[in-house]
């Protein structure tokens, strides 16, 4: 347990390592990574790794591993990012996904090759942090060198300057440009990389997730101003998810020819990335890695990592930012595809518009809600109460008075 610390900041499963997370473990760990076979670990410092709302789909413990060997002394500080095993909600929710079969091989196959083919254009970017330990069995468990010695931290006691948000959006693009070269060139590589929202049945049917169209219009009714725009909701209640399903499904189930397709993060928030003071940015998490629609980590950014400002005009500036850094890009990597164009990267968006929908009534208000510090997520996740109390925060409302109009504008509702 964290020594003289708030247990409130913290998720209640990681505030006790499970008991194979022993200094017999790591040092096995440690020993075949250095190909070190007398190493031993010699102190071992456990604490939780991430504070309540970074997180949830999985449990998570920072290390430090005081060691020796024949050469001396040392230490390596190390995160480890295991499934959850305490009985209840996280543990039944996450019971029938894919997640770490996904990020083992986003570390160990796609980003490593995305990587090579940067490299070989002249380009350093760095896409991901070494994962040094993996495994499926007996439990699914990966470990990797922590981040915060190194000078990357988490932001969340402030808005993400623009600045940073152009470093996020550059490296994306240059993620995705090269994903585009792989799925052109060797349309089979990437082919395990099919599970992404849809394909967790036991989320996307537990009340956090189906009953914020419900929570959404209840809104609207009570909110003089977007009364009228109720109809609209009332009209697609009964299908948006499944419409939305169809966003995010099109290049497995309904692949378009004029579609621009990507292997996409899955989970672009605030959260799940690092940043550093010389303006680097690392990104984490790639346990829903999956060939998409391109729109679907940019529209996901919208509403999950953008600042309200930015938001209100549905990111134009920054993803016409984007856009750029993967024009650039796919040429300099020597793309053989036809390349996209930016305005079809915006109508691809417009197509798409379900799923602006469904992040807009359901996730929007969640994580608004935990960035004002109003809610926590564990609570929101779980209790139905606390869910409903997210859509009636004033800046959650006044977000929506300036997104629907925007919407109306654009034609959204429209042959609905």
């Amino acid at each position: 347990m964290p020594d003289n610390a708030d247990t409130e900041q913290f998720n209640a499963d990681e505030l006790e390592a499970p008991t194979w997370l022993n200094a017999q473990f790591i040092g096995d760990v440690l020993s075949n990574y250095e190909k070190c076979p007398e190493l031993k670990v010699t102190d071992l410092k456990i604490t939780p790794a991430s504070a309540q709302g970074d997180h949830y789909a999985s449990v998570m413990f920072r290390t430090t591993a005081e060691y020796t060997t024949a050469k001396g002394k040392f230490s390596k500080p190390l995160i480890i990012k295991t499934m959850p095993e305490q009985e209840g909600h996280k543990k039944d929710m996450l019971s029938e996904s894919h997640l770490f079969s996904t990020e083992i091989g986003a570390y160990t196959k796609a980003l490593p090759e995305f990587e090579r083919i940067l490299r070989e254009a002249g380009d350093n970017t760095k896409l991901y942090v070494p994962c040094i330990y993996h495994s499926l069995e007996p439990r699914q468990v990966m470990i990797f060198e922590d981040l915060v010695p190194q000078g990357y931290s988490v932001i969340r006691n402030r808005p993400v300057k623009e600045e940073e948000l152009k470093t996020v959006f550059s490296k994306l693009a240059k993620w995705h440009a090269v994903s585009m070269k792989v799925m052109n060139e060797q349309p089979d590589f990437l082919k395990e990389f099919k599970y992404g929202l849809i394909e967790m049945p036991t989320l996307m049917s537990d009340p956090m997730v189906t009953s914020g169209m419900g929570s959404f219009i209840r809104m609207l009714e009570k909110t003089p101003e977007l009364g009228k725009y109720k109809p609209y909701f009332e009209k697609i209640k009964d299908d948006y998810m499944q419409r939305m399903a169809d966003v995010l499904q099109e290049y497995r189930k309904n692949i378009k020819s004029d579609g621009y397709y990507v292997m996409c993060h899955g989970d672009f928030h605030l959260r799940n990335m690092m940043f550093k003071e010389n303006g680097d940015v690392m990104f984490v998490d790639f346990q829903i890695c999956n060939l998409c629609p391109i729109t679907i980590d940019l529209t996901y950014s919208v509403y999950m990592l953008m600042n309200p400002e930015q938001r209100w005009d549905l990111g134009k500036d920054l993803i016409n930012y984007y856009f750029s850094v993967l024009e650039e890009t796919l040429k300099k990597v020597g793309y053989k595809g036809e390349l996209p164009t930016q305005a079809g990267l915006w109508k691809q968006i417009h197509r798409h518009k379900f799923y602006d929908f469904f992040l807009m009534t359901t996730f929007l208000p969640m994580i608004l809600a935990i960035k004002e510090n109003k809610l926590k997520m564990n609570e929101i996740i779980q209790d139905s109460e606390t869910r409903e109390l997210a859509f009636s925060f004033d800046f959650f409302v006044d977000e929506i008075k300036k997104l629907l109009p925007k919407f109306e504008e654009l034609g959204y509702f429209k042959d609905l």
